[in-house]
């Protein structure tokens, strides 16, 4: 049986103590553990934390590890295990931590970095041109930085510094990187540092002296300094600056102050004119669907090669309509600039796409069924709403209003009918995929890579002369080399 240690007891107890009992204690500060989140469908599911004891009775991880957990805080469930020997511990600590898992061996890409307010954080900071000291200093408290650089400008006697000078601060000297950012327009010519959205990057010798820092930098999956980080100065370093990178943004979404509210969707009066009459255009103008609709009957319409004039009508008309949201979409961009928190959380990666703005505040579009428009309902009709035979945009799921201005109850249905699509669609795919990776699971169960680079089954015969072909785990090969980034560095070597 089992006893239980307090202090009115410990005494006693330590008087019975012999060789053989075993004596249990609960968890402590720096302990390893296993932490798990079903469904495990890559090795990242279950990797080696260090514990933090703390109040409360839920479980606690930082934001950045939960991509490769898929993980988010709106009630999900997670397993933690508690090593019981010290060869156990030993084998978590070196093979299955954190920071050894931030590079995903499927892409070769960092798997754990910045999320959300990180990388909104990062990419408001980075475009700050004036911080005084008091917030200078406030914004780097967490990240370890107590000295700043010299300042970047001086105004009426008091000195300021840049975000990038800010940001620069927790990068390690002999950091070098070129590259677009994710708001970058991919203009046909690069003006590089000279880009007026300020999307080329450029560090050099750990100093950010150009570009916007935001997903494609920093982000889980897409992060290039996280992965040169990890690459060039090893899994330590790349957890360090994590760790600094996200207080970092934190501080800096603070200091900039950051919402998201529903008059954030409002578009002038005359945006509004402006969309309803592209949408006037497509339906009755003179290329619009009702001419095509109106050459169709009269067997006027040009069939597209391989396809019947009623496919071809089907088509035209479903890109005209992709047309118009997509116009809709870039007339309500005209009215919502960078300042915008919506437009913020699009262009940086953070959150949302443009085109999810665009319904908001334009135009929701056209709802289609298996890739076409919703044919089906009442016989020769959608809906008894509708006149039998009718062809129209309204009749087959296209919806003119946006989610701001509100749908009406027919627009409503549709949209229901091609959201029930995407439910379907995603419960379907997951039990394929679920049963797809069990059976093969169970097929590639014996195979195994060996110390020779070849992958044996269980009787030794060769399966893969190499590894993956190539003998390379993505996780620790090197990225391609950047032929211009290295003569440059041979160039601007000191003699």
């Amino acid at each position: 049986h089992r006893l239980r240690i307090s202090d009115t007891t410990r005494e006693e107890i330590a008087d019975m103590l012999e060789y053989g009992w075993f004596v249990d204690r609960h968890l402590k500060e720096g302990d390893i553990v296993l932490f798990n989140r079903q469904p495990s469908l890559h090795k990242m599911s279950i990797m080696a934390h260090e514990v933090r004891v703390m109040p409360g009775k839920t479980f606690r991880l930082n934001p950045a590890v939960c991509p490769p957990y898929n993980a988010d805080f709106d009630g999900d469930e997670m397993n933690l295990h508690v090593q019981q020997n010290e060869e156990a511990r030993a084998e978590a600590a070196i093979l299955m931590r954190v920071q050894e898992n931030i590079l995903s061996p499927r892409f070769g890409g960092p798997i754990i970095g910045g999320i959300h307010d990180h990388i909104t954080g990062m990419f408001l900071l980075t475009r700050e041109k004036a911080i005084d000291k008091n917030s200078a200093l406030e914004i780097l408290r967490k990240s370890g930085v107590r000295d700043l650089p010299q300042p970047d400008h001086i105004e009426d006697d008091t000195p300021y510094w840049t975000g990038k000078q800010i940001f620069s601060q927790i990068l390690p000297e002999g950091l070098n990187l070129e590259y677009n950012a994710e708001i970058c327009e991919e203009c046909d010519e690069c003006k590089k540092e000279n880009c007026p959205n300020d999307a080329y990057v450029v560090i050099s010798n750990g100093e950010l002296l150009c570009g916007t820092i935001d997903e494609k930098s920093i982000g889980a999956f897409k992060g290039k300094i996280v992965n040169k980080m990890v690459r060039e100065f090893g899994t330590a370093a790349g957890a360090a600056f994590i760790d600094n990178m996200t207080n970092l943004a934190i501080r800096g979404i603070m200091y900039h102050g950051f919402s998201f509210g529903i008059d954030d969707e409002d578009i002038p009066k005359e945006a509004v004119k402006q969309i309803q009459e592209i949408n006037k255009d497509a339906m009755y103008g003179k290329e619009s669907i009702a001419s095509l609709i109106d050459k169709y009957e009269h067997k006027e319409l040009e069939s597209l090669p391989g396809r019947s004039s009623e496919e071809t009508l089907e088509l035209r008309i479903m890109q005209i309509l992709g047309r118009v949201r997509d116009e809709a979409g870039d007339k309500a961009g005209l009215h919502l600039g960078i300042d915008n928190s919506a437009v913020a959380m699009a262009v940086s990666g953070a959150r949302g796409s443009m085109l999810n703005l665009a319904q908001m505040a334009a135009c929701v579009g056209q709802q289609s069924v298996r890739g076409a428009r919703i044919q089906r309902g009442y016989s020769g009709r959608t809906l008894p709403h509708f006149k039998k035979g009718d062809r129209g945009a309204e009749a087959h799921g296209f919806v003119q209003a946006s989610y701001k201005s509100g749908l009406s109850p027919v627009e409503y249905f549709f949209h229901a009918i091609g959201g029930r699509e995407g439910l379907v669609d995603t419960a379907v795919r997951t039990s394929q995929s679920g049963y797809l990776q069990r059976r093969m699971v169970n097929a590639l169960q014996d195979l195994e890579a060996q110390h020779d680079g070849t992958v044996r089954d269980t009787r030794g015969m060769i399966v893969q002369a190499k590894y993956g072909e190539d003998g390379v785990d993505p996780s620790r090969g090197f990225d391609r080399y950047h032929i211009q980034r290295i003569v440059k560095d041979v160039m601007e070597a000191p003699e």
